[in-house]
């Protein structure tokens, strides 16, 4: 939690402000008990109204600065907690925006929606706490016991005994909520992943017929949170007991041995009375570091799981990475020497020594059966996952001495999901080239053959695209994705299964409307339809993670054995030899 508390260095004048003004406002509040046992003691002992009067204004005067204090205090306090919230969000979002892939999986998305928003919640939540009172108990505690002292010194012997007693209590209850704390956490992000699941996959579920099994998981999920919450709250509701006895033990020892010795005229009226205000404010001040302590475990867990976040590897340029020039009039050349990749913890290579070479004005296909590596090999290219052996050469350049928003602004990719936002169409096509000009879009619209679909809309290329692109077919939602990379008009374009919900017809005419698009630039093609890649000028087959052959569909039809069992099983369905 102190690396998170680096953040609060912008926030210094408020912070300070808050220390001066809880000063303020604990003063105020340590000295109405004494002018109340003035008033008590001396004027209506002498019957000095006059007396009563000027110290009664007085304690009017003193109780407003305290009430201005404490109302300045705690606003001066939300403004910090929230400003700190705000940044520890700022440096959340930005430090998963920056995560290479790997990463960024390893955690998963709800659980960083969560730690976004719930976890930093909690930590926001305690730096207030922290900012009223980790600074106004202890002075309070010391304070009160000061004047304590100054009504009675022997009186203050029975706090040796509550107090202790109070600290104790309270301290065994906190060290057993705390482990409690941290699987709520966990609880919550598991109940978040039901609903995110639940939710994004509705279609699913409803046309399996599974609804009722997936309420069945998210009741699991919920009341799990809910046993464990109540767990919590189970061991912190005695707090309240522990307090209350602790203050009614010690009022009435107070008043037992109090009253003795004001018979004893060892004391009056007015000092006791002061000296039970101290007592309570002594307690007081305990009782609120126990809340403080409290909401501590919590906050701590959220913590950890925010520094967990911000301590990820985020991806990083090579020192010695600079811009690079590729003229426009020499033709452009991707080539992968040797590349190999391994995932995180995985007993096997998911690529292994890949070589092969593509340039301008090419179309290069990557076919092969599903889980054989060709989306990790297009992944490669944008630096999304990073080589483990090998080199990715464009224009002889290693792409690793290639600034990332410079690799990746020579790149138009479109995904093997297709993702848009909740915008309009023309926005989402927009989306790769913010500059592009209405003339660009809807040239880019008509070579992805989405223009017509979209010209049928009401609003046309203003349309508002739901939330997924739930108003969206799965072929125009790739379609879409494709005008998005065209628009760019990049050197170098990855298709990763970008044709397969399209029909026969509209994947043919797409093709060739590439094909001629497309002679300026670098199109690297992972399919798993023979049909789509049976016109490129090279297509690779890849067999468990390596190089199986390379050719033509003519050449690989004589030559390959996996290249002609991928065309026997798709014969009845999308392709022929």
């Amino acid at each position: 939690m102190l690396k998170l508390f680096r953040h609060l260095k912008h926030y210094r004048l408020l912070i300070a402000l808050v220390i001066g003004l809880t000063i303020i406002q604990i003063g105020t509040e340590l000295v109405l008990p004494t002018l109340m046992a003035n008033i008590v003691d001396v004027g209506i002992v002498n019957k000095d109204m006059s007396y009563i009067l000027r110290i009664g204004v007085v304690m009017l005067v003193v109780a407003l600065l305290g009430a201005a204090a404490a109302v300045l205090t705690n606003f001066c306090s939300v403004l910090v907690s929230e400003g700190f919230g705000r940044t520890l969000r700022d440096q959340i979002y930005a430090k998963v925006e920056g995560l290479s892939l790997s990463a960024f999986q390893s955690v998963g998305d709800s659980s960083l929606i969560t730690r976004t928003t719930n976890d930093v919640t909690q930590v926001q939540n305690i730096v207030q706490l922290l900012l009223r009172v980790m600074l106004l108990a202890p002075i309070m505690c010391i304070g009160g016991i000061i004047m304590a002292l100054s009504q009675d010194v022997k009186l203050s012997l029975v706090l040796l005994i509550s107090i202790p007693l109070l600290i104790i209590a309270l301290s065994i209850i906190v060290w057993n909520a705390m482990p409690l704390f941290k699987s709520i956490q966990k609880r919550i992000d598991m109940m978040n992943q039901v609903i995110r699941e639940g939710l994004s996959g509705i279609r699913v579920i409803r046309a399996f017929h599974r609804t009722n099994w997936e309420k069945k998981r998210f009741e699991e999920a919920n009341f799990a949170l809910r046993d464990n919450t109540i767990q919590v709250q189970k061991i912190m509701s005695l707090n309240l007991p522990v307090i209350m006895l602790a203050f009614n033990l010690s009022t009435v020892l107070i008043l037992w041995f109090g009253t003795e010795r004001i018979v004893d005229r060892d004391l009056q009226v007015g000092e006791l009375m002061a000296f039970i205000q101290y007592a309570s404010m002594i307690l007081l001040s305990v009782v609120l570091l126990s809340f403080l302590f409290g909401a501590l475990p919590r906050a701590m867990a959220s913590a950890s799981r925010i520094q967990e976040v911000l301590s990820l590897e985020v991806e990083k340029e090579e020192e010695d990475s600079e811009q690079v020039f590729f003229p426009e009039d020499v033709p452009l050349t991707v080539e992968f020497r040797q590349v190999s990749y391994r995932y995180p913890e995985a007993n096997r290579m998911a690529l292994k020594d890949i070589s092969f070479s593509t340039q301008q004005g090419e179309i290069t296909a990557i076919i092969g059966k599903t889980g054989v590596g060709k989306t990790t090999l297009l992944n490669l290219l944008p630096r999304l996952l990073e080589v483990e052996s090998g080199q990715i050469l464009i224009g002889g350049v290693d792409s690793k001495q290639i600034p990332f928003h410079q690799l990746r602004g020579m790149i138009g990719i479109v995904p093997q999901k297709s993702i848009l936002f909740s915008r309009s169409i023309a926005d989402n096509i927009r989306y790769g080239n913010p500059m592009a000009q209405e003339e660009t879009i809807r040239e880019a619209a008509s070579t992805a053959q989405a223009a017509l679909f979209i010209e049928e809309k009401e609003d046309g290329y203003e349309s508002i695209v739901s939330q997924g692109g739930s108003n969206l077919s799965g072929g125009q939602k790739q379609r879409l994705a494709i005008a998005r990379a065209l628009a760019r008009k990049p050197r170098i374009y990855l298709f990763d299964d970008s044709f397969s919900a399209l029909d026969y017809k509209t994947d043919a005419k797409l093709r060739r409307a590439i094909r001629a698009e497309l002679n300026n630039a670098v199109v690297l093609i992972v399919a798993q339809r023979v049909r789509t890649v049976i016109d490129a000028d090279r297509i690779i087959v890849l067999e468990d993670g390596e190089i199986a052959a390379v050719g033509t569909h003519a050449e690989l039809l004589q030559s390959s054995e996996v290249y002609q069992e991928i065309v026997k099983s798709q014969e009845t369905g999308e392709a022929s030899a």
